[in-house]
């Protein structure tokens, strides 16, 4: 794995690196998580990182950190224009406060990387969980409920195997 952002700690190998048929088409995967709500994103990107792994992936990650869920979109904006990631995947946890600044931070930035997907037609896995607390998010964290990092990386890589034929017109 490619650590290439500040912060983004050591650097993680996996397998030795997909074929032809998973739809990245010889490019990078991006995973790009939010420094927020760190033990809970941690955890999501422990999750990522396994599921590449076990999809002989682990050696075509690169891995990025964005201050929070709002700045996610903006770093995969620039991350999906250059056409090296065949897929990536949005990892971060907004958990509800008192306030309305909940729905503002986690409605936008769904918004933003649905945009970017459809715009670009690059898959981009959604692993932003929405909680009403830090219990709700750290289930999801690799608790009961799964981990939800490692749902969203495995969404965008059948996702970018499922679509790597529309382009020939292969059924």
């Amino acid at each position: 794995m490619d650590s290439a952002a500040t912060g983004a700690g050591a650097a993680h190998r996996g397998g030795s690196g997909g074929g032809a048929g998973d739809g990245l088409g010889g490019r990078r995967i991006a995973v790009v998580v939010s420094r927020y709500n760190e033990s809970v994103t941690r955890r999501l990107l422990d999750g990522a990182l396994a599921c590449a792994v076990e999809r002989g992936l682990g050696d075509r990650v690169s891995l990025y950190w964005v201050a929070g869920a709002w700045e996610l979109p903006v770093a995969v904006r620039r991350l999906v224009s250059g056409g090296r990631y065949g897929a990536l995947c949005a990892l971060g946890a907004v958990i509800r406060g008192e306030t309305p600044h909940f729905e503002y931070v986690a409605g936008e930035c769904a918004r933003g990387l649905m945009q970017l997907q459809v715009e670009y037609g690059v898959p981009i896995g959604f692993g932003v969980l929405t909680t009403d607390n830090l219990e709700q998010a750290l289930e999801r964290a690799g608790g009961a409920a799964g981990n939800k990092g490692h749902e969203a990386l495995s969404a965008a890589l059948d996702a970018a195997r499922e679509t790597g034929g529309l382009d020939a017109g292969t059924p």
